[in-house]
Formats: structure tokens, sequence, C-alpha cells
């Protein structure tokens, strides 16, 4: 597991950076809901009779007022936004990195195996995915619980844990995309974060587009649609990880027989 360990120590400074900030965020948010819990009402009827913009952003399955109704629009974007952009990063730079830095000819000629090596990385992406969600969740409960509301704890741990597949999902096919580059992996993972998180937003805005819940993670876990409905779709979830999975296969085929520059 040396080279899990090594991932965690290049990525630690990047991993602290996006922990801190999406957990500063989640916090914030829960601990302005009691100043804000007289208004929520109002504010509800008001957002959930916007139309399109209710429909975009699921604000018309919620009750806006409500405490689960509240987290699940406001910390389920931003988790879900920052961690997809986390996750895709942290993959989608995992393989080309070592071309892009030239030190792929140091890494390769020690005594092990690519499919090693891909391992390893692997490993070191879905640590670092979960450490995230675990860092988040920890903060979040904790202003949860100082805010002295009764918590609906199932429905916001089951958001959390949507989010958790989502970016895992996202990992997935980041990391096989990762082995097909040399360099500039950034702006194409961030780009791919981006559109899934579009592509929802069209889906929900259309029926005709409804077939796009079968292409974006962010349809089964958004978080509204989690509450509303009490519970997650594990045929999307499902799908979604068939999706990661045929990324990391993508990366073993391809980073097997690459020709290392």
């Amino acid at each position: 597991m040396t080279l899990v360990r090594h991932e965690l120590r290049q990525g630690r400074v990047a991993f602290l950076v996006w922990a801190a900030a999406i957990s500063f965020l989640m916090a914030a948010c829960v601990l302005i809901y009691p100043e804000m819990e007289g208004d929520m009402g109002n504010l509800g009827d008001m957002f959930s009779s916007m139309g399109s913009f209710s429909e975009a952003f699921g604000m018309d399955q919620v009750n806006f007022g409500t405490l689960e109704g509240f987290y699940a629009v406001e910390c389920g974007n931003i988790l879900g936004l920052g961690g997809a952009f986390f996750a895709a990063l942290c993959a989608v730079s995992m393989l080309e990195k070592e071309e892009r830095g030239h030190t792929a000819e140091f890494l390769l000629v020690h005594p092990v195996s690519r499919r090693r090596v891909l391992t390893e990385k692997l490993a070191a992406v879905l640590a670092q995915v979960a450490l995230l969600n675990l860092a988040v969740l920890a903060v979040s409960s904790a202003a949860l619980v100082s805010i002295g509301e009764e918590v609906p704890w199932k429905g916001i741990l089951l958001v959390h844990f949507a989010y958790f597949l989502l970016q895992a999902e996202l990992a997935g096919i980041c990391f096989g995309i990762s082995a097909f580059l040399r360099r500039g992996g950034m702006g194409i993972g961030l780009g791919i974060a981006a559109v899934m998180y579009f592509l929802q937003l069209i889906a929900n805005l259309s029926k005709e587009a409804g077939f796009l819940k079968y292409v974006t993670p962010f349809w089964y876990a958004e978080g509204t649609r989690i509450v509303s409905e009490s519970g997650l779709d594990g045929m999307l979830a499902g799908l979604g990880m068939l999706y990661g999975l045929a990324g990391v296969l993508a990366a073993y085929v391809k980073y097997g027989g690459k020709d290392i520059q």
C-alpha cells in the first residue's frame, strides 16, 4: 500500500481545502436555518411557485420550510456540486499526472506491475472520496445537533449516501478517462461533472428529456427527490455504479498496454 500512502500524502492539501470549504458552507447553511425558520413557510411557497426555476432545482418536490427540505435543497446542492468536482478532479488526474510530470519513468521501472499501480491509485481515489464524505457528514451532523431542532436523520443520511454514490460513479468514469490522457485532465474532469449537473436540470425541466436520468448521476442523487420519495432509486443507482465500473475496467485495459511517454 506504499503507493496509496504516497497519493494520500501528495493530495492532502487539496483534500483539506475541499473538505474544509464544503464542510464550512454546509455548516453555515444549517446554522442559519433557525434564524430563517419563521420565514421559511413564505419562502417555500414562493420558491415552489416559480415555475421552471423551481422544477429545475427540485424545489417543487419538498417543503422548503422544514429542516429536511431546506437541507435537501441548500446543503444538497453544495455537497452535490462540491463533491462531484472534487471526485472528478482527483480521479481524472491520477494517471495522466505521471506522464505530465514526467514521473512515469521512475514509477514504472520499479518491480511493481501496472495492474498494481492502477489498483493502488484507484484505492487512493476512493479513500479520498470516502474521507471527504465522512468529514463533511461529521461537521454537518455537529451543526444539526447544535441548532436544537428535531433532526430527520434517516432522510439526511440517505442524501449523504446518495451523493457518495454519485461521487464514486464520477470517480470511476474519470479514472478511466485519465488512462487515455497525457495532460490537461483537470478541465475535462470539471467539464464532465458540470455537464452531468446541467443534464439533470434539463431532465427536470422537460419530460421529453426524461431519458437523461439514465445518463446523469445527479438524478438519482438529487436530495429533494430522495426526501420527497423517502428513498433512493436503486435501479438508477445500480446503473450508475455500472458506469463507474466500466470506467475502471477501461483504465485497466488501456493502461495495461499503453505506450508511456
